[in-house]
């Protein structure tokens, strides 16, 4: 499929997603955010692609949202989405794909855009990178998941007072909180990047999708509830190919090949 507004590759099992509207730094609009959940349902379908890699084109991770889109009369824009009071969908599928999803953020990572990093399950970025949530400035509120994952992420008392100000932090800032990964120079972001994804896509997809679906659903249960989720994962994986695979590895001292089943 061929895409306007980012860029897709793959190459031995890792899809790279560009957002690729450098102009407005990459600013989310309506054509973008439809175009991130095609391209993250063509993903889910594809069994060739293990690991994901979402960064930005040019300076910007992203900046958010697309403003001048959402005043201009008429149309189609994520201001009229958010108008219907329903979440977005392209942050769901993304923070719902059975794939690890790394963030390689390259600049600005603000309001949707911070929203859009986090979303990802790893987040590894440039000391260029900055992170916020600028929506109070302007009168709403950020309407990604921010106000619910930052408290989750970096604690209630400092998420209040990135969404009350609005101002951002860097890169360092980020990662002393637990917001992202790991921050490198901006020469070796996407090699950093790809290097993680080459890693993980040698593990076994089916473990890994059973830990993403652990951590994200145990999050939002009771700790009981979560326990008995989690066990109900492990005994699914007893029964594949992979388990049996990674366990007659391990004996015979050699690298487990997963096939995902």
């Amino acid at each position: 499929m061929a895409y306007e507004t980012i860029i897709y590759e793959k190459e031995d099992g890792v899809a790279l997603i560009t957002l690729n509207r450098p102009d407005s730094l990459n600013a989310l609009n309506s054509k973008l955010a439809q175009e991130l959940q095609q391209v993250t349902d063509e993903i889910a379908a594809d069994e060739s692609v293990r690991v994901v890699i979402i960064t930005g084109a040019g300076r910007a991770f992203s900046a958010g949202a697309d403003i001048k889109e959402m005043v201009s009369p008429g149309g189609a824009s994520l201001g009229a989405a958010l108008a219907k009071g329903k979440p977005l969908a392209f942050f769901i599928k993304i923070e719902n794909l059975d794939k690890p999803v790394i963030g390689a953020i390259n600049g600005l990572a603000i309001g949707g855009g911070c929203e859009l990093a986090m979303v990802c399950d790893l987040r590894i970025a440039s000391t260029t990178a900055r992170f916020g949530f600028g929506e109070i400035k302007i009168g709403v509120i950020p309407a990604g998941g921010g106000t619910v994952k930052s408290p989750r992420f970096i604690g209630i008392t400092k998420a209040k007072e990135l969404l009350f100000f609005g101002d951002p932090i860097d890169a360092e800032e980020a990662y002393r909180l637990g917001l992202i990964n790991k921050v490198v120079p901006p020469e070796s972001l996407l090699d950093e990047a790809k290097k993680w994804a080459k890693t993980l896509s040698q593990r076994p997809p089916l473990a890994l999708a059973a830990v993403k679906s652990c951590v994200n659903v145990g999050m939002q249960m009771p700790l009981p509830a979560a326990i008995d989720f989690e066990a109900k994962q492990a005994a699914i994986l007893v029964n594949t190919e992979d388990r049996l695979e990674g366990m007659k590895a391990f004996v015979e001292k050699r690298q487990p090949v997963f096939k995902g089943k």
